[in-house]
């Protein structure tokens, strides 16, 4: 790793706030400085400054090039990770309170107590304080004799993150430079624990003795640079592995593909998944998370699953709610006042029947992925609109419901055309305070919904 001498590390500190291509063009050329290594740190810690504000705060981070800050983590996911490893290696008596506070274990919730489960507002109190670790005898007590293991470095933020709650911490890594990266930004964030390995990680996980936590982020790009997804064509295979990291750790977490479909990865890894976390922030999936364990019982149980959505966050049992969809079971309401759209996790996780049991909502239609209700609901998961107006596609419908607009918002979900074609048809401008949705019923009709944001 290239250490700054002190023109670099003063014309950064000058020209951070700066335009990093402006820079390149123009900047005079002194002698001592090395100006694509300042150029790497300005654009660096400008990333780091909306990602990885804490990471930012601290004036010894040394920053990889622009492409590695763009895919690592971001401070928001690798802090979500350290709560569910702190979640998960929290004393018994928490990990009971957790589940019997579930939002579904007593089936208790109606329609006029709408709420985010609270096991998942447990989770993320219980983590929040363990992220915060301070120099107290009771947090000497939360992480002694701790030990994790991210066998899959990286730029290091997920591990910096998980590391807080552990008194051994070990990051492996293949890439040199990736290594004496993190050994001097471990430093510079006061991680005493942090123990950095130059190697294979799945040798060092085959020689290595077991710890409680291991932590994987595979590379999904093939020897090509091409993109994968399935976890098989990632590197490390974890399928492959399954076993050996069963037998190392209590507890294995597994970073994959938002892409995936999280039930078939569930039934691949064979009934060894105990948790599923979908993970999006600004209603864009971020992260697939998976924890690996033991079983404990005979019978291979279902996962709980978590759809986490920035402060919306919801927990359920997955064998309660396996098709997701139950069309037909509830009929629409002959008052239709409200419309709500589920937040990206939701959408990923497919529990719409649990939407419509927790919530007190209806969905609309088969695939439609849209609800609605005659009363306000508090705290839903995801946007609520206000309902103006129902109709149909015909002339007379459409004339009614736009009323004059020259601009709307379009959204469309199981219906015959795409937005754009929507908007041409509609001849409507983009934006404004009018957002109209495009979907089918139940009954199979082709409605618009105009309605406003609420």
């Amino acid at each position: 790793m290239t250490i700054m001498n002190d023109e670099t590390r003063e014309f950064v500190a000058m020209h951070r706030n700066e335009d990093v291509r402006e820079l390149a063009l123009k900047a005079k050329r002194v002698e001592g400085l090395d100006l694509p290594l300042a150029l790497d740190q300005i654009a660096g810690w400008q990333i780091a400054r909306k990602k990885l504000p804490q990471w930012a705060s601290c004036e010894g981070i040394v920053y990889p090039p622009h492409i590695s800050m763009e895919q690592c983590s971001s401070q928001f996911t690798a802090q979500y990770k350290s709560e569910v490893a702190q979640t998960l290696l929290a004393p018994a008596a928490t990990v009971r309170a957790r589940v019997s506070d579930s939002g579904e274990s007593d089936n208790q919730t109606t329609k006029s107590e709408p709420q985010l489960s609270d096991s998942a507002e447990s989770v993320m109190q219980t983590a929040k304080s363990a992220f915060q670790l301070s120099d107290s005898p009771e947090s000497d007590t939360l992480v002694a004799r701790r030990a994790m293991v991210d066998l899959t470095g990286g730029f290091g933020v997920d591990f910096s993150y998980l590391a807080r709650g552990f008194s051994q911490a070990t990051y492996v890594e293949r890439q040199r430079h990736l290594c004496d990266l993190a050994e001097h930004n471990m430093a510079a964030l006061g991680l005493d624990q942090a123990r950095i390995v130059c190697g294979d990680g799945v040798e060092y996980l085959r020689q290595m003795g077991p710890v409680d936590f291991i932590y994987l982020d595979p590379a999904r790009r093939d020897e090509h640079g091409s993109r994968t997804y399935a976890i098989e064509d990632c590197t490390p295979n974890v399928f492959e592995l399954r076993d050996l990291l069963l037998s190392k750790s209590q507890y294995t977490l597994v970073k994959l593909s938002p892409m995936l479909d999280w039930r078939k990865a569930v039934a691949d890894f064979d009934g060894t998944v105990r948790e599923v976390h979908i993970v999006a922030t600004g209603n864009e999936c971020k992260e697939l998370l998976l924890v690996l364990g033991q079983q404990v019982h005979e019978e291979p149980s279902a996962p709980r699953v978590f759809c986490v959505n920035d402060n919306q966050r919801i927990d359920y049992d997955s064998a309660a709610y396996t098709q997701g969809l139950r069309i037909g079971g509830k009929p629409l309401p002959e008052v239709k006042n409200y419309l709500y759209e589920p937040n990206a996790s939701i959408m990923k996780a497919g529990c719409f029947d649990l939407v419509e049991e927790r919530f007190g909502v209806t969905q609309v239609g088969p695939s439609s992925h849209l609800f609605v209700s005659a009363t306000p609901v508090a705290d839903f998961p995801g946007r609520g609109f206000a309902i103006e107006a129902i109709g149909g596609m015909n002339k007379k419908d459409i004339k009614r419901l736009l009323n004059g607009t020259k601009q709307a918002n379009i959204a469309v979900r199981n219906f015959p055309l795409t937005a754009p074609q929507l908007r041409k048809k509609l001849k409507l401008a983009d934006g404004g305070p009018v957002y109209l949705f495009g979907t089918t019923m139940q009954g199979c009709d082709h409605v618009l919904l105009r309605t406003s944001k609420i």
